[in-house]
């Protein structure tokens, strides 16, 4: 999973409201770059992901959300409809109000670096997070490079270049890049543009665990070091003080592996980075005394407007799901049951009181 990264138009953009100008905006692109029903994983990785930051107040038009399957509707899904994150199963990650932007093979190196349809615009004021996740394995997590859909790759030079091409555009203004694969730290040896951080599930040579495995699917459901992240960002609210070095600090003590981190590119210290800066909508802001008119120039015609008030929803509710012990299943007898039951109630009567008292039993 990753957020859609375009070095023509960027990826976020301010605002600026009366007197007040906005000087950071948050686009995060979330892509899933692997297939198959084995990977469900990664797609419960990236929608929780993207839940999580649409919690937090990120709009959809300020993500981009690329998924190479569609586990939802696969014919091995035992629960149509419905991607879970957790062995509880009582989150569909998938939901109503998921905006998929690429989906199966609209996922490609083309699209992620320069998408043809829907992109997000940046400027030298914006904060963008850019997540991958993929395969587990040497067939997708290599040294170097990420394999998308089996059939192309990208290399750490090339998202080296492309991060760097944004920077020459004034596309950012700080830029997060989290991946969990398989040796995940080699995809950010190559960076060496200003104001960078980046967050592996694993150094080089390592490889990226899976994590609540579900026998009733078979397969695991999500990646142990995005669980972790996610379990974290779950304490997040619009104003907390959390800070990178938090989220760092977390994820090193309960993953097996060894996560690694570089932040060398990084301007600001990590520990005065807020959470919020990447995976929330909450704004710095810069006070003017010059003079904004505020009056619209347009005028409506059907009277004064109402403004729909806007509130805090928590749609992700991890913390409370991750605690809570399953649910004892109803028993339901096995087909044939009842029928085998009857059959042998009557093999018991015919023996003892045989066939001329079968009337007494209707």
């Amino acid at each position: 999973m990753a957020f859609s990264l375009d070095t023509n138009c960027g990826l976020l953009n301010h605002n600026i409201i009366g007197p007040i100008y906005c000087t950071s905006t948050i686009f995060p692109p979330d892509i899933l770059i692997t297939q198959f029903w084995f990977n469900y994983r990664h797609v419960a990785n990236t929608l929780s992901v993207y839940r999580s930051v649409k919690r937090l107040g990120i709009p959809d038009s300020h993500i981009v959300l690329m998924l190479a399957d569609d586990m939802a509707c696969n014919y091995r899904n035992p629960k149509p409809a419905t991607v879970f994150s957790h062995k509880n199963m009582e989150f569909n990650v998938y939901g109503d109000d998921v905006e998929v932007d690429y989906r199966g093979y609209e996922v490609t190196v083309e699209n992620f670096l320069t998408p043809r349809s829907k992109r997000l615009l940046s400027d030298d004021r914006s904060n963008i997070l850019i997540y991958l996740t993929g395969q587990t394995g040497n067939s997708h997590g290599g040294n170097g490079f990420l394999k998308f859909q089996d059939s192309e790759e990208i290399s750490n030079m090339e998202l080296a270049d492309a991060f760097e091409q944004m920077w020459q555009k004034r596309r950012y203004n700080e830029l997060l890049f989290i991946i969990d694969t398989c040796q995940g730290a080699s995809m950010y040896e190559r960076f060496y543009s200003p104001n960078l951080m980046a967050l592996a599930s694993s150094q080089v040579g390592e490889d990226s665990l899976s994590h609540q495995p579900d026998l009733a699917i078979g397969v695991h459901l999500m990646d142990k070091y995005t669980f972790y992240l996610l379990e974290f960002l779950e304490e997040v609210h619009p104003a907390s003080q959390a800070n990178m070095n938090d989220l760092v600090s977390v994820c090193a003590h309960r993953v097996s592996v060894s996560p690694g981190h570089h932040t060398d590119l990084f301007q600001r210290n990590p520990g005065s980075v807020l959470i919020t800066d990447f995976f929330g909508s909450v704004r710095k802001v810069e006070i003017t005394k010059d003079t904004i008119n505020l009056t619209s120039s347009v005028k409506s015609g059907s009277g004064d407007m109402q403004i729909e008030s806007l509130t805090y929803v928590d749609q992700l509710p991890v913390a409370e799901i991750i605690h809570q012990k399953p649910k004892q299943k109803d028993w339901h007898p096995p087909d044939g049951f009842i029928l085998g039951l009857w059959t042998l109630i009557l093999l018991v009567f015919f023996q003892t009181y045989g066939i001329k008292h079968l009337k007494h039993i209707f």
